[in-house]
């Protein structure tokens, strides 16, 4: 009996030091689960940014496709080289003044050039770096077949230090202290259906009307004229590759690897689908042939329409969201064309006006709160806003570029293709070749 006394009381010793030692071994593991959740936190974001980087390839290929053959490296050029240009740009200045300390409310005023940050600190920076290059080089493919390469860079380089970041501030800002005025108001563009794409599309028109029109999109009469594609192969192929780095820019804008991943993106998707479906229908009730580059836009238009929704909004509201989209992909350029304003791409359309749409349509359909007047009109307002900003300041700076350096390629130049006169390289040498071989005795002729 005096042994198995001993050996409870032994054993109730036991238990108790155990207890105190994993409630210590408890205590210390808090910050290690901390740790492991901001690891996890960056290991997501950072691979949702590289899902937005692969979005450039899918720029790439739409642009270049929507374009000429004689122009398709100068489209491909531009989209590679904002990107390079550009994130130096946004690491430089762009990423101060949009989460610098803003005190203010209109833009951020430190952590220019920065090189002391937190671990977590990298992360976003990179992230956001994305977003400033997907912003930039909206206005590519809009302005392609007539700009200048150096022209287009020095602007791209605007966009990316001041346009977008500040706006962006007046929105997103700060991550460092402080708040951008719109956002103290309730404004909500989660992942940038006005920061990112309505600026894009606004700076874009500001570039193509500084330009003008390609050689033959118009008649003398003002009608419009078709200037078709080389190679719609590419495009279809890039609006997949749009349509798959879009479920990083939505659902990586949570900046953690939360439950509402699943929302954003199943709204994501659901959005680009019936973007697709109301383009398609929109021409069959005109009577007008479904053709495959606006079928790829109306997609294109309903991912834009969603990002500023896609983690405040209900699916059923995302499928109508996007189906409206699809419409104005359709309605907008015929639009727009009627003033002479020539698109390449329609990136005014899709990311412009799909952009204001979807900004709207944030408050209209915000879950719980479905058709506040008021927040409708604080949506109403940023998008104002944006566009008075975004199309305000892009004007006079193409506007300079043009008398200072020149923005427009010459006549001569725009039929030889940008490829030749600005790379020095053919797309398709195989019989680019002796095309411009004939061009070129042609114009000798003459």
């Amino acid at each position: 009996m005096r042994f198995i006394f001993s050996a409870t009381r032994l054993w109730s010793i036991a238990i108790g030091v155990c207890a105190i030692l994993l409630g210590a071994n408890c205590i210390a593991a808090e910050p290690n689960i901390m740790e492991v959740t901001t690891a996890l936190n960056s290991s997501w974001v950072v691979i949702t940014g590289v899902l937005v980087f692969l979005m450039q390839a899918g720029f790439a290929l739409v642009e270049s496709g929507m374009a000429r053959a004689k122009n398709s490296v100068n489209v491909i050029m531009k989209n590679y080289m904002d990107v390079c240009v550009c994130s130096v740009i946004f690491w430089a200045l762009g990423y101060g003044l949009m989460f610098g300390v803003n005190n203010s409310g209109w833009f951020g005023e430190s952590h220019f050039f920065p090189s002391d940050l937190a671990g977590w600190d990298w992360t976003f920076i990179f992230f956001q770096m994305m977003f400033a290059a997907t912003a930039t080089t909206i206005a590519s493919g809009a302005m392609a077949e007539r700009i200048h390469f150096h022209a287009y860079l020095i602007g791209a380089c605007i966009i990316a230090g001041l346009i977008y970041p500040v706006f962006g501030s007046w929105v997103w800002g700060s991550a460092h202290g402080g708040n951008g005025w719109l956002k103290e108001m309730g404004f909500i563009d989660f992942a940038g259906s006005t920061v990112v794409h309505s600026i894009g599309g606004w700076v874009a028109l500001a570039g193509i009307i500084v330009l003008g029109p390609r050689l033959g999109r118009f008649s003398a009469a003002g009608e419009s004229r078709a200037i078709p594609g080389h190679n719609l192969s590419m495009v279809a192929l890039g609006g997949f590759i749009l349509w798959f780095g879009w479920f990083g820019f939505n659902a990586g804008s949570t900046l953690a690897a939360n439950i509402d991943i699943g929302k954003i993106a199943l709204n994501t998707h659901l959005a680009a689908c019936t973007g697709a479906l109301g383009y398609m229908l929109t021409a069959k009730l005109c009577k007008q042939p479904v053709l495959l580059t606006g079928t790829v836009n109306g997609s294109l238009g309903g991912l834009v329409g969603i990002t500023a929704g896609c983690a405040t909004m209900d699916p059923q509201f995302a499928l109508l969201t996007g189906f409206i989209a699809g419409i104005i992909t359709y309605i907008a350029p015929k639009f727009i064309a009627s003033f002479k304003i020539d698109d390449v791409v329609d990136a005014v359309s899709v990311h412009g006006f799909c952009g204001a749409w979807g900004t709207l349509a944030a408050g209209i359909f915000f879950a719980g709160d479905l058709f506040s007047l008021e927040r409708f009109s604080i949506q109403g307002l940023g998008v104002l806003v944006a566009f008075a900003w975004g199309f305000g300041v892009a004007l006079p700076c193409y506007f300079l570029i043009d008398k200072i350096i020149g923005i427009r390629a010459s006549t001569l130049h725009e039929q030889r293709g940008l490829d030749f006169t600005e790379h020095a390289e053919l797309g398709y040498p195989e019989f680019q070749d002796t095309r411009a071989l004939n061009a070129d005795a042609l114009h000798s002729q003459r």
